[in-house]
């Protein structure tokens, strides 16, 4: 019961801040632009996979771990929507970033997290061919990844 009560007092304050946020923007208090500030454009609109991580993390220097599990599929029928996964035991983790290396665009998705949160993400990513799928876990100040091969066999993002 005291678990059910935490969500739904949680589920308040995310709607009262919803509330208040949407409050100040339609008072001209404050701007989408302010809101969206933090987003990191240069990751997401780089061309290279070395150049997204390097804009997202101000560094390329990256561990490869088995403590961060990537889960997709060998064989993605459609590139359109490739299922993706990304958990790890890591402590202190920051953010997970899906990146897709052969996509025009390779930085797929970035989540940031709190101390509190599971790090354990999953979305549905494009893909416009076959491509190493990355996942970059930063804990402690260090970045930690893996990867793997998706084949993609028709549909995708194109480019």
């Amino acid at each position: 019961m005291h678990e059910l009560n935490s969500k739904r007092r949680t589920f308040l304050k995310g709607m009262l801040a919803n509330g208040a946020i949407s409050a100040l923007v339609g008072a001209g208090l404050l701007t989408p632009r302010q809101l969206l500030a933090a987003w990191p454009e240069a990751a997401f609109t780089s061309d290279s996979l070395d150049g997204a991580v390097q804009a997202l993390y101000s560094s390329g220097d990256m561990e490869e771990s088995d403590r961060v599990r990537l889960k997709v599929p060998e064989i993605a029928e459609n590139g359109a929507v490739v299922p993706v996964r990304v958990e790890t035991d890591l402590e202190n983790v920051e953010s997970i970033s899906i990146v897709v290396a052969e996509n025009p665009s390779p930085l797929a998705a970035m989540f940031e997290l709190t101390p509190r949160s599971i790090p354990n993400v999953s979305t549905r990513v494009k893909m416009g061919k076959t491509s190493q799928v990355l996942a970059v876990v930063k804990a402690d100040g260090r970045l930690y990844s893996t990867q793997s091969e998706v084949k993609v066999t028709i549909g995708g993002c194109g480019g």
